[in-house]
C-alpha cells in the first residue's frame, strides 16, 4: 500500500453499527459490562477508547510499527519513555534539542537519579565516546530543532544494539511521510502529534510507536497507570488530519525548498539551516534516510543582532509570530526567547541557537506570497544588505 492510500485508510474501518465512514467520537468515560469482567474490549476510557484506538492503529501503520500509543501531549509521550528507566540509568541526547525535552530531562528527571549527557549527535563518534555501562537510552531528534542537524539513524541504531541500549527518535519534524525510523533500526518513535500529524493547529497530542511486544507492554502499563491520555475529540481531529498528511507534507517540502533557496540568495542573510543544501554537513545522510527535506528551516542575518531579528519577527504578515510548527499556516519564531528559552544561554550558543536565530515553519500558502512577506520584513532591517 502506497503512503497516500495508507494515510487515508490506515487504522480505520466504517462503523459497523451505522456504516459511518468516519470513526465516531466515542464520548464516554466507561462501558457497560454484561457480567463482572465480561466486556467488549473496553472498560474505562483512560485505558482504552475506540476513537483513540483507531488513531493509535493508524499511527502504528504509518510508521510501519506494530503498536501505537497516543498521549495528551508530546511531553506526555517523552515523560513515559523516561519512566521506562531506573535511578542510576544514563541517557545520551543531542545538544541541539527541543527546549521542552531538555527541561523535562534536566529539571524533572535528573532529581530522580537519571543522568543526561548532551553531545553533537551529527557525529556518531561523539555518541560512542559518551556511552557508559549505565547508558540505557539514546534519544535523537532528526532533523534537530531548531538548527536542522541530521542524525544518522542506521549508524545510531547499530551503535545502540551493540551496547544493548534503546534508541528513541523524535520524528516530529520529518513525519512518517518523509522518514520511518523504525525501518532504519530505531526501537521507538515519538511524535508531537500537535504539529504535522494533526496539521491544523487545533489539537495538542503526543504519540509513541514501537514494534517490540515487550516494549509495547511496558509503555501500555505506564500510559494507563499515569493517565496522560488524549480525549476522543482530539483523537478524531488527528484522524481527520492524517488523511491529508501526504498532500500537506508534499507542499510543505516544496515551499520549504523554495524559501530556503530564496533566503540563501538574499544578500541580507548570513546562513540558512536546511538539510536539502548539498553543503549541509550531513546532507548525504539526509538524502539517504529521508524522502524529502520538509518545511522547517532556520536562518541568521548578516546584521547579527537581537534587534535585527526582532525587526523581521515583528513585520511579517503571512508568517505569524507564534510557538509550535507543522500547521497549514506559516509560523515564524525566535527559539532563544520562545521554544528554547528553558535552555541556558551558554548551552544554546554551543549548539548554534544564537540570540538572533530565526526559525520558520513553512506552511502551504502560495509560496510567492510567502517569499514577498519575508522580503519586505527583511528589507526593514537597518543596514541589512551591507552589514
Amino acid at each position: 500500500m502506497k503512503f497516500g492510500t495508507k494515510a487515508i485508510h490506515a487504522g480505520v474501518e466504517p462503523d459497523p453499527s451505522t456504516g459511518a465512514i468516519m470513526t465516531p467520537i466515542y464520548q464516554t468515560s466507561t462501558y457497560v459490562q454484561s457480567a463482572p469482567g465480561e466486556h467488549k474490549g473496553y472498560e474505562y476510557s483512560r485505558t482504552h477508547n475506540p476513537t483513540r484506538r483507531a488513531l493509535e492503529n493508524a499511527l502504528a501503520e504509518l510508521e510501519n510499527g506494530k503498536h501505537g500509543f497516543a498521549f495528551s501531549s508530546g511531553m506526555g509521550a517523552i515523560d513515559t519513555v523516561v519512566k521506562l528507566l531506573n535511578p542510576g540509568d544514563e541517557v545520551i541526547s543531542t545538544n541541539d534539542l527541543y527546549g521542552g525535552t531538555f527541561r523535562i530531562f534536566t529539571k524533572v528527571f535528573e532529581k530522580y537519579g537519571i543522568k543526561f549527557t548532551f553531545v553533537n549527535m551529527s557525529d556518531v563518534r561523539e555518541v560512542e565516546a559518551a556511552i557508559t555501562p549505565r547508558t540505557k537510552l539514546i534519544w535523537a531528534e532528526t532533523p534537530t530543532n531548531p538548527t536542522l542537524k541530521i542524525v544518522d539513524i542506521p549508524a545510531m541504531a547499530e551503535l545502540a544494539k551493540a551496547n544493548t541500549i534503546l534508541l528513541g527518535v523524535d520524528n516530529t519534524f520529518a513525519t512518517p511521510y518523509l522518514q520511518t525510523p523504525l525501518d532504519l533500526g530505531a526501537d521507538l518513535v515519538m511524535h508531537s502529534v500537535t504539529k504535522y500529524l494533526g496539521g491544523h493547529s487545533d489539537v495538542v497530542m503526543g504519540a509513541l510507536i514501537v514494534k517490540d511486544d515487550q516494549l509495547a507492554e511496558d509503555i501500555a502499563f505506564l500510559q494507563n497507570s499515569c493517565g496522560a491520555v488524549p480525549g476522543p475529540q482530539d483523537s478524531f481531529l488527528v484522524l481527520r488530519g492524517l488523511k491529508t498528511l501526504h498532500l500537506r507534507m508534499q507542499r510543505h517540502s516544496e515551499n520549504g525548498a523554495a524559501i530556503a533557496h530564496y533566503l540563501k540568495d538574499n544578500p541580507a542573510v548570513a546562513y540558512v539551516n536546511w538539510p536539502g543544501f548539498t553543503e549541509h554537513p550531513n546532507h548525504a545522510i539526509a538524502a539517504k534516510q529521508m524522502r524529502d527535506f520538509g518545511g522547517m528551516l532556520s536562518f541568521g542575518l548578516k546584521n547579527d543582532s537581537i534587534e535585527a531579528a526582532n525587526t523581521v519577527l515583528s513585520n511579517t504578515h503571512y508568517f505569524s509570530l507564534a510557538e509550535s510548527l507543522g500547521g497549514v499556516e506559516s509560523l515564524i519564531g525566535h527559539p532563544a526567547s520562545m521554544t528554547h528559552a528553558s535552555i541556558p544561554r551558554e548551552e544554546r550558543l554551543k549548539s548554534g541557537v544564537t540570540d538572533s536565530l530565526i526559525r520558520l515553519s513553512v506552511g502551504v500558502e502560495d509560496v510567492n506570497d510567502l517569499i514577498e512577506d519575508l522580503e519586505q520584513a527583511i528589507a526593514k532591517v537597518p543596514m541589512a544588505v551591507n552589514a
